[in-house]
């Protein structure tokens, strides 16, 4: 079961999210925080599996939240949920501890998905985020990953986080043969021949890091 904390202001956005995760049979909802501080509170009372952020709450905000609740409770996942994508911000959150970003424009299934993905140990970003996250610190000329559709560079992550092609189909309501045809689509505007080859590219332009990867194939 994954107890999740829900950590946003907005008392209708709480209600919404906890009524449709409350359906699912392997999500519990364990409480509602209204501002940062009540949020680490909660934390330490009810030790979720995961908490879903939102950045901009009253108080210390979601990024010291993060930060305080990753530094002192280890087992606990944060997943940020958000409208805001500045691009140091979302660098902040990450070397705060959080574990993944799901913008507010996703839809109820991909929410759940990144839910059981984070609670299982595994780091989810979304597509529109990812995009920014990954291209940030480079120009098009300096980064090969820039020539790659927003979807593809969604599958490309997915593949360097040690993802099947039938766990990458189902998550994307694609059909394995289209996932393939995007995955050998990337291979060749990227220059690589395997699975392989793209992970150590990704290391190397810094889409994944080496804990990353080593999660990935334990």
């Amino acid at each position: 079961m994954i107890n999740v904390l829900i950590a946003d202001d907005h008392h209708l956005v709480r209600t919404s999210i906890a009524h449709f995760l409350g359906e699912e049979h392997d999500i519990t909802i364990v409480g509602e925080a209204t501002d940062g501080e009540n949020a680490v509170a909660l934390c330490r009372q009810h030790k979720p599996n995961l908490v879903l952020m939102d950045i901009r709450m009253p108080g210390i905000g979601g990024l010291e939240a993060t930060r305080r609740i990753c530094r002192s409770m280890k087992s606990v996942h944060v997943l940020i949920l958000t409208a805001y994508m500045e691009d140091s911000i979302l660098r902040r959150l990450l070397d705060a501890g959080a574990s993944g970003f799901l913008s507010k424009s996703a839809d109820a299934y991909e929410m759940i998905e990144a839910i059981r993905q984070v609670a299982d140990g595994r780091r989810y970003v979304s597509q529109e985020i990812a995009q920014r996250l990954a291209l940030a610190h480079f120009t098009e000329e300096e980064n090969p990953f820039s020539q790659l559709s927003a979807r593809e560079l969604q599958i490309a992550l997915m593949i360097v986080n040690c993802q099947r092609v039938q766990d990458i189909s189902d998550r994307l309501h694609l059909s394995p043969k289209t996932v393939n045809t995007y995955r050998y689509r990337l291979f060749d505007k990227l220059a690589v021949a395997s699975d392989v080859e793209l992970t150590h590219l990704a290391l190397r332009y810094g889409l994944v890091d080496g804990f990353d990867a080593r999660l990935g194939s334990a």
